[in-house]
């Protein structure tokens, strides 16, 4: 069955075709749960819609009948515990699969989902409860997750259900309990929320101070119809694995609402320590065809011996979070014949641009406008800039508001008026577009940095140091100098086998000289264990300024 084919055309004949022809047909009552995932355990119950690996070799698999019947179970739960439509609950599961029960069962009660990742710690997860204003919260029952939350609650005056999965503990019920004995007859003592209802929020990753929650209606899901079918080019055959804790966006992206469209399945590998050796396993023993991963996963992947793992079963890759280095591109085609195709968007968005199926792939390119929005790139000014030239990545509205764009930020109408001026939203991320109409990733706007009358985007110089072997990963800031206004610094996480010293600064120095403009190479280089990241994994080149401001 192809259900997709209900909100959109599933094939279209050329690039052409797909930019000028889609459109997504949007029910006037819209409610994933019930009109996708019940929908298929009504036609195809047996229809395979997760498989569930962990690390320790557990595996379970789920049909779309399961997912109806655990979700109708989960939801019975949760009207036990007097949560009704509207009211916000807290979800910290990581990969477990209740998630995907719990996920679809608020959709069914019309409550709002906040996921977020168990990284929190306990002051982190009292700002969510309380600017929230949650009515509950669920956690994997890990007795650090299960502590942060405890000593949360006493600060929470809002929230009145605490659960864990896996055993009830003080002040904690047990939702696993409460699950295996919940009836599987579901039936709504209200009517189903209406569109324009807030579904889902995500705490965006707070590069720049305290998170912001980014309000999602019951029609986002409909927003990555794009994202399952035309850029992980997934059909009922496909088996997608995405590398992602619920707790992100990303999860949207792909562990549920596109994939779920296409009639994939899901495939789901619960691990808290990335290990690219067994990442390439799974990838081999489950024969995924297609794999989504950010950079940093790719980049791990590459330096192992991926001539030794069986790949053919995969077909298609593709990359989101932070920009893809060409170096990495090359290898990772060169040893599996796949090319790696990039796409950009935020929490506040579905793929704003992507390589879909359509498109060769460019390295390094984040592809082109999805059909979903009116993508312009604008100046200070304002105004539309030329082929070549750099811009903000902005949303048009004047033709109209589009499927997966958010509603604003909840409860803050100063930062919603901000980002969506003068009628356009404002991504606050820059990129240029070059003469084939594909776009070229810049990094934030506060990120450029402006060197002897040079603007020089950090992803240029870091894509040029990670091609050499012995950069992991780096994050390019600039620092103040007293010449050139700002001078280019790179701060360094080396790869096995490789130690610090003055001779590798200046290897590095003279191979950034050679593979990109000389005058963005790094003057200063440090050399560092890790770099500062989010709890969403994104480098914080913010921090890394404010260290050096501090230590000048």
């Amino acid at each position: 069955m192809r259900l997709i084919e209900r909100y959109t055309y599933a094939d279209y004949a050329s690039l052409s075709d797909f930019q000028e022809n889609y459109q997504v047909n949007v029910p006037s009552s819209f409610n994933f749960a019930y009109d996708v995932v019940d929908e298929y355990a009504r036609y195809a119950p047996g229809q395979r819609a997760m498989i569930w690996v962990n690390e320790t070799g557990e595996s379970r698999m789920f049909t779309f009948g399961d997912m109806k019947r655990y979700s109708d179970k989960a939801a019975n739960v949760l009207l036990e515990w007097g949560l009704r439509k509207g009211d916000p609950v807290l979800l910290l599961l990581k990969r477990r699969y209740e998630y995907w029960f719990l996920s679809l069962a608020l959709m069914k009660l019309g409550c709002i989902q906040i996921p977020a990742t168990v990284q929190l710690q306990s002051k982190d997860i009292v700002y969510r409860l309380n600017a929230a204003e949650a009515k509950a919260v669920i956690c994997v029952g890990e007795d650090e997750v299960v502590n942060n939350v405890l000593e949360a609650l006493p600060k929470c005056p809002t929230v009145r259900i605490a659960a864990r999965l896996g055993g009830a503990s003080p002040g904690m019920t047990d939702f696993s309990a409460c699950l295996e004995g919940a009836s599987d007859v579901f039936l709504p003592v209200q009517g189903r929320p209406a569109n324009g209802d807030i579904m889902l929020m995500y705490f965006t990753s707070g590069t720049t101070g305290m998170p912001k929650m980014a309000a999602h209606n019951f029609t986002y899901p409909l927003g990555h119809l794009i994202t399952g079918r035309f850029w992980h080019n997934l059909n009922e055959r496909s088996i997608h694995l995405t590398c992602a804790d619920t707790g992100w966006a990303k999860c949207g992206w792909g562990k549920i609402y596109g994939q779920w469209l296409a009639g994939a399945t899901i495939f789901v590998y619960d691990f808290d320590r990335f290990n690219a050796r067994e990442m390439l396993e799974i990838l081999e023993k489950y024969r995924i065809s297609s794999f989504c991963a950010p950079p940093t996963i790719y980049r791990f992947l590459v330096k192992e011996d991926l001539k030794a793992y069986d790949l053919k079963a995969l077909k298609w890759g593709t990359v989101a979070g932070e920009p893809l280095n060409p170096e990495v591109f090359h290898q990772f085609l060169k040893a599996t014949g796949v090319e790696l195709r990039e796409g950009f968007g935020q929490s506040e968005t579905t793929p704003l641009l992507l390589t879909s199926s359509f498109l060769r792939a460019k390295p390094g390119s984040v592809g082109v406008p999805s059909p979903h929005y009116h993508i312009r790139l604008l100046n200070y000014e304002g105004e539309e800039v030329e082929v070549g030239e750099e811009g903000e990545i902005c949303v048009d509205l004047s033709e109209g508001y589009p499927t997966g764009l958010f509603m604003g930020y909840y409860k803050d109408e100063e930062a919603t008026a901000a980002a969506f001026a003068g009628g356009v939203y404002h991504t606050g991320d820059m990129a240029w577009r070059d003469e084939d109409g594909y776009y070229w990733f810049i990094g934030r706007a506060d990120d450029v940095i402006k060197s002897s009358g040079y603007r020089i985007g950090p992803f240029e110089v870091e894509s040029a140091l990670v091609s050499h072997p012995a950069v992991v990963e780096c994050a390019v800031t600039g620092v103040p100098d007293p010449d050139r206004g700002q001078a280019v610094k790179a701060t360094v996480v080396l790869s096995k086998g490789f130690a610090p010293s003055d001779a590798l600064k200046k290897e590095l120095q003279q191979h950034v000289k050679r593979v990109t403009a000389p005058y963005k190479y790094p003057r200063i280089v440090e050399f560092v264990e890790e770099l500062p990241k989010t709890v969403s994994g994104k480098i914080q080149r913010k921090f890394i300024r404010q260290q050096d401001g501090a230590n000048a």
